[in-house]
């Protein structure tokens, strides 16, 4: 039997699992929160606290996305065509 909880995560889950896989980017560039700041233009107030909870604006996630080469990935983000049935995939 599935699982359905596993399948639809809450806000606060996805906030979490998005500053999760954000950190592990920046550590693989290997650079600091401090460095990311005065690289980005955001403050190491704003990165921390979007590490410690998800929280930031979409200005300063697209800031700090472009200094770990990750920009392209959020364009990416709502780019699959949402089909409500069969015959407008068909189209």
């Amino acid at each position: 039997m599935i699982d359905l909880d596993n399948l639809v995560l809450t806000e606060p889950q996805i906030k979490e699992r998005i500053a999760t896989n954000f950190k592990k980017r920046r550590k693989e560039h290997k650079i600091s929160q401090k460095k990311l700041a005065i690289k980005s233009g955001v403050s190491f107030g704003s990165i921390k606290r979007f590490e410690q909870t998800g929280e930031i604006s979409l200005s300063n996630l697209i800031k700090i996305a472009q200094i770990l080469d990750l920009d392209k990935d959020l364009l990416s983000l709502f780019n699959t065509p949402y089909f409500e049935n069969i015959e407008d995939m068909l189209k």
